[in-house]
């Protein structure tokens, strides 16, 4: 019987072009699979997704799987399960990736039990442990509040990383590989739902989760007033503006806007927090931002500890500052 080898990356597209979760995936595949020195692969699953083996092997991968079907435009329970874990049986890859987005949150849980294993849901650290050779997988535990590390004797190992987590590879167009392509095998009776609709979200601007920079408001802000000046210093850093779940609550700012546990997981360069406490809800959306500035009139505020700078101070006399040195520096 054959043996799990190598490491396997779910490449999620979107538009035309893999997802920036998935060029993410591959560079930590990489990584974790020279480690090993054992092979990269990727899964790409979709209908008219032939091109994309091409930016797979840019980005890293050795061999790519594809599962091109007219039943697989939209992902679906019914059609997708099915397709991934048919060509994870085909392979048999030692460690399986997948991001922990609305797909990989949906996927990893359900391939597990298919194929008795176990999945580690959002992480942000995965490694090898040098004398087991096993995934080690950390994630956030307790609202973000400790960070907690799991193995497992199960192969395939699953996780799901969280997007931004991971630092994806310079493109290479000269990387070339192998293109395994794979029929799906569907049966469009069982597929017990289907699509009838898209509405996409309008967003102005930079999206929350692509931004660099992302400055957030809280309680504190008072009301609808104060997130307008927030918005004028997110454009001026060309980054976007999030806020915590009570401004969201009372409809100060729109709900596709709250970061935490209940709302969006980002991971800019720097997060800004004005007039918020810092909850462990509220910092379990934002614990992978490298750099935290905190903005609070109250010193004893949970988000001192979080911050690696922090300014205490009223927020109507501070931002104001704090926006014309940024126009002084910006205009010089």
């Amino acid at each position: 019987m054959a043996e799990y080898s190598g490491v396997m990356v779910h490449a999620e597209a979107e538009e035309g072009k893999l997802a920036a979760i998935a060029t993410e995936l591959l560079g930590c595949g990489r990584r974790l699979a020279d480690d090993l020195g054992e092979e990269l692969s990727a899964v790409i699953v979709g209908s008219g997704v032939s091109n994309l083996a091409a930016e797979a092997f840019a980005s890293g991968a050795d061999k790519v799987y594809l599962v091109d079907d007219a039943l697989l435009q939209d992902y679906q329970t019914d059609t997708h399960v099915p397709a991934v874990e048919k060509v994870v049986r085909q392979a048999m890859p030692r460690i399986l990736l997948l991001g922990q987005t609305s797909i990989g949150r949906d996927l990893a849980p359900r391939l597990a039990f298919r194929l008795e294993t176990t999945a580690t849901m959002d992480c942000i650290e995965l490694d090898i442990d040098p004398g087991s050779k096993r995934l080690r997988r950390t994630k956030p535990v307790y609202g973000g509040n400790a960070r907690a590390v799991f193995t497992s004797e199960l192969d395939p190992q699953i996780a799901t990383v969280r997007t931004k987590a991971m630092t994806p590879l310079a493109p290479d167009t000269s990387r070339k590989g192998e293109v395994v392509n794979v029929a799906a095998g569907l049966d469009s009776s069982k597929v017990r739902t289907r699509v009838l609709e898209k509405v996409k979200q309008e967003v102005e601007g930079i999206s929350l989760e692509a931004a660099n920079v992302v400055i957030s408001g809280g309680r504190g802000m008072g009301g609808a007033e104060g997130f307008k000046q927030l918005e004028e210093l997110a454009k001026m850093l060309k980054g976007a503006m999030g806020a915590s779940r009570p401004p969201c609550d009372n409809g100060w700012v729109p709900d596709v806007l709250q970061v935490g546990l209940t709302g969006k997981i980002v991971a800019p360069d720097l997060y800004i927090a004005v007039a918020l406490s810092g909850s462990s809800q509220h910092m379990a959306g934002c614990s992978g931002c490298k750099n935290i500035v905190a903005i609070n009139k109250d010193p004893e505020a949970n988000i001192f500890r979080e911050a690696r700078f922090g300014v205490v101070g009223d927020w109507k006399k501070v931002l104001p500052a704090f926006s014309a040195k940024v126009k002084e520096l910006l205009a010089g």
